[in-house]
């Protein structure tokens, strides 16, 4: 349903998972890993095998850094440290190298979910777009670049940069204030209900879950799209 009249002038959105397709360009740089440092040679079983090993140390160690609980570089090493370890490899020297490896190549992928250049460029001549993102400051940026994403928003806000994660107010109120945006005419698309639409919905914002993959949630959200393109007959 078509929110007529929209009471909306600012819309922020998350970039990982909701723009920028995260496991997409992360498995394209995981195969490259696996093949640059010979990994298959070291005794990992399987490319399959590593990837879907390393997935769950970093959502695990990812969890951590948003609570606080770890800092940025121990996760950027540390993740593949333990990922190798699992596999009987105990190298961190190694692990420290792919990590950075990893910072610097995943971010140059490019692929982007279906429509999102054609949606925003529809949304972008209608309201001022916006990006809250919890990703590392430089590597967000060069996403941004690379997909050719940047000159749709006028304001980029990492958690980096605000001192403060999603999903605490904190970094939504840094937005809003950096924008000059009111909660009541701002809001928030992401895929994440607990990061990014639980958040949003504590300092007063509407949200829109985007959820491709047909993910149930048990939190109410304002509104939901399977397909970006959804928020062209939405907005």
């Amino acid at each position: 349903m078509a929110i007529n009249p929209t009471p909306y002038r600012h819309l922020f959105f998350d970039l990982d998972r909701t723009l920028w397709d995260f496991e997409s360009n992360a498995a394209r740089t995981l195969q490259e890993i696996v093949d640059h440092f010979e990994l298959l040679q070291r005794g990992i079983p399987s490319a399959e095998n590593f990837i879907t090993t390393y997935r769950k140390i970093n959502n695990q160690m990812w969890d951590a850094y948003r609570k606080g609980e770890l800092d940025k570089d121990t996760l950027r090493s540390e993740r593949f440290h333990r990922a190798l370890k699992s596999f009987g490899i105990d190298d961190e020297d190694l692990g420290a190298y792919i990590g950075t490896y990893y910072i610097r190549e995943s971010p140059l992928k490019t692929k982007l979910f279906d429509g999102a250049h054609e949606t925003l460029e529809y949304l972008q001549d209608r309201y001022t777009l916006h990006i809250i993102t919890n990703g590392f400051e430089e590597v967000q940026h060069v996403k941004l670049e690379n997909s050719r994403l940047r000159g749709y928003f006028d304001l980029v806000v990492t958690s980096e940069g605000a001192g403060v994660k999603k999903p605490d107010p904190g970094i939504f109120h840094h937005a809003l204030e950096q924008a000059g945006a009111a909660p009541k005419e701002s809001l928030m698309i992401g895929d994440d209900v607990k990061v990014d639409l639980l958040g949003a919905k504590g300092v007063g914002m509407d949200q829109v879950y985007f959820d491709p993959h047909g993910v149930t949630t048990e939190h109410p959200v304002t509104y939901r799209i399977e397909a970006l393109s959804e928020l062209r007959s939405l907005l």
